[in-house]
C-alpha cells in the first residue's frame, strides 16, 4: 500500500509540469510547495490505533468502571483529538459514503483507514454497546458537553423524528454509490466549528444544534445521523451492555426519568397489562404489511428518482444549459463557465445526464425498499414482547453515556463503599 501511494504521489508531482509555467517579469518567486502536502501514512493509522484504544477506554468505563465522569473526561479527549486536532476526519459517521461508493462503483478504492474507521466501532457496539457514542465520537463529544437542562420530548414526537436518520442514511447511502455527492461531508454541522472554516450557513446551524442541545440533548445523534442506524442495530445484538444498577434491580423507580433520551425500559409486568390478544393480532397485521411497505416505498422512490438525480453535478449542469439553449439566456454559474470553456459538446453533456438518472432509476428503489422495511419491522417491534424483569437501557437506543447510574441507589452505595 505504502508503495502505491507513493507511485500515486510520483504521477502528481509529474502531472504538476505538464504545462510550463508561466515567465513573470516582475521579479515573482515561487512558493516552495506547490501542492498542499499529504498527511504521512503512518499517522493515519495512528488514528485507527487512538480509536481502538478510546473505544476500549469506553467500553471500560461504562462496563466494567461504571464511571459517568471518565467517560466525561473522554468525551473532551474525543472532542480534542478527532474534533479539533483532526478537524473531524477521518469520521465514522462519514465514512459510511466511503463505504458505499466502493461497493457500487469499480473505479474507486476505498482508504484502509477509512474502512477501519467505518468497521471498528460496529464491532465494538456488537460486543459492548454504543460506548462509540458514550464518548469517542467528535460529533456526540461536542453536544454531549452542552446539555445542561435536558426535557424530554413527546412520545409521538420522538416516533416521527427518530425516522429523520433512516431517510438520511438511505439518501446518503444512494447518493454517494451514484457518485452524486458526499451529503454527510457536506452538510455537517460541527465540522466547520471544527476546523473554524466553513459556509455561514452551517457554522449557524451547527451554533443552532448546540443551542438546542442544552435542552434537547444530542439532538444530531438522535434525529439525524446516519451512522447511528448501524449503530442501534449492531447494538442491539450485543454481547455485554451497559446496565443501569451493578445488582440485580430493586424496582425503586429512581431512574425512570433520568435518561434524557427516554431510553429506560421498565418491567414488563409494568408496560404490559392485561389481555395480549390485541397485541398478537397487531403482531400479525404488521408482519403482513411488512412487503406491501416494502414495494409501496420501492416504487415510491423509483418515481423521485428524476428530482433526486438533481443533486448529481451532471444533471445540474444539464439542466442550466438546457435552460440556457431554451430560454436565449446566458448561463453565468462556475460550472457552466467552465464546461464551455472545456470544449466539451452539449451532446455529451445530455448523454451523462442520461447515465446519471439511469443509475438513479436502478438505485433508488433500493433505498426506497429500506425504508418501507425499516418502516415494517419497527412496527412489529413495538408488539413483541421482551423477558425483562427490571429497569434497564434500551440496547439499541442507548448512547452508553452513564447518566442513569447516578440515580440507582445500588449504585450509589457500591460507590460510597
Amino acid at each position: 500500500m505504502v508503495l502505491a501511494l507513493m507511485l500515486l504521489w510520483q504521477t502528481v508531482m509529474m502531472a504538476q509540469d505538464r504545462f510550463p509555467r508561466p515567465e513573470f517579469e516582475s521579479g515573482y518567486e515561487y512558493p516552495e510547495h506547490q501542492l498542499p502536502l499529504q498527511r504521512a501514512v503512518w499517522l493515519e493509522y495512528v488514528d485507527v490505533a487512538v480509536l481502538i484504544a478510546a473505544l476500549s477506554v469506553a467500553a471500560w468505563l461504562a462496563l466494567k468502571k461504571r464511571s459517568r465522569n471518565g467517560l466525561v473526561w473522554l468525551a473532551v479527549f474525543s472532542l480534542a483529538y478527532f474534533g479539533f486536532y483532526r478537524e473531524g476526519c477521518i469520521c465514522s459517521v462519514g465514512s459510511v459514503q466511503n463505504v458505499a461508493l466502493a461497493l457500487f462503483n469499480g473505479n474507486y478504492t476505498i482508504p484502509l483507514t477509512a474502512l477501519l474507521f467505518f468497521i471498528i466501532p460496529l464491532v465494538f457496539a456488537l460486543l459492548f454497546g454504543r460506548v462509540f457514542c458514550a464518548g469517542v465520537c467528535p460529533l456526540g463529544a461536542i453536544q454531549e458537553l452542552t446539555g445542561f437542562s435536558p426535557v424530554k420530548l413527546p412520545r409521538a414526537v420522538e416516533s416521527v423524528m427518530a425516522a429523520i436518520p433512516f431517510i438520511y442514511l438511505a439518501l446518503t447511502v444512494l447518493f454517494a454509490a451514484t457518485g452524486s455527492q458526499f451529503i454527510i461531508c457536506r452538510y455537517d454541522p460541527f465540522v466547520g466549528i471544527f476546523r473554524l472554516d466553513a459556509p455561514f450557513t452551517m457554522i449557524v446551524f451547527g451554533i443552532l444544534l448546540l443551542l438546542a442541545g442544552i435542552f434537547i440533548n444530542r439532538p444530531y445523534c438522535r434525529y439525524l445521523c446516519p451512522y447511528g442506524v448501524l449503530l442501534n442495530l449492531f447494538s442491539r445484538f450485543s454481547w455485554r451492555h451497559l446496565s443501569i444498577t451493578p445488582a440485580e434491580c430493586t424496582e425503586c423507580r429512581l431512574c425512570e426519568d433520568s435518561c434524557p433520551y427516554d431510553v429506560i425500559l421498565p418491567p414488563e409486568k409494568a408496560e404490559y397489562a392485561g389481555d395480549t390478544t390485541g397485541s398478537r393480532k397487531r403482531f400479525l397485521i404488521y408482519l403482513v404489511l411488512i412487503p406491501l411497505f416494502t414495494a409501496a416505498g420501492s416504487v415510491i422512490f423509483f418515481n423521485l428518482a428524476p428530482a433526486l438525480s438533481k443533486v448529481n453535478p451532471d444533471v445540474k449542469l444539464a439542466m442550466e444549459i438546457r435552460e440556457e439553449v431554451e430560454t436565449g439566456t446566458e448561463a453565468t454559474s462556475l460550472a457552466a463557465v467552465a464546461f464551455k470553456e472545456s470544449g466539451s459538446t452539449e451532446e455529451e453533456l445530455f448523454t451523462r445526464e442520461m447515465d446519471v438518472i439511469k443509475k438513479f432509476r436502478k438505485a433508488s428503489p433500493w433505498a426506497g425498499a429500506f425504508l418501507g422495511l425499516a418502516l415494517g419491522i419497527g412496527l412489529v417491534s413495538l408488539t413483541i414482547r421482551s423477558s425483562r424483569t427490571g429497569y434497564s437501557p434500551h440496547r439499541g437506543k442507548c448512547y452508553s453515556c452513564g447518566k442513569c447510574f447516578r440515580y440507582c441507589p445500588v449504585q450509589v452505595k457500591k460507590d460510597k463503599i
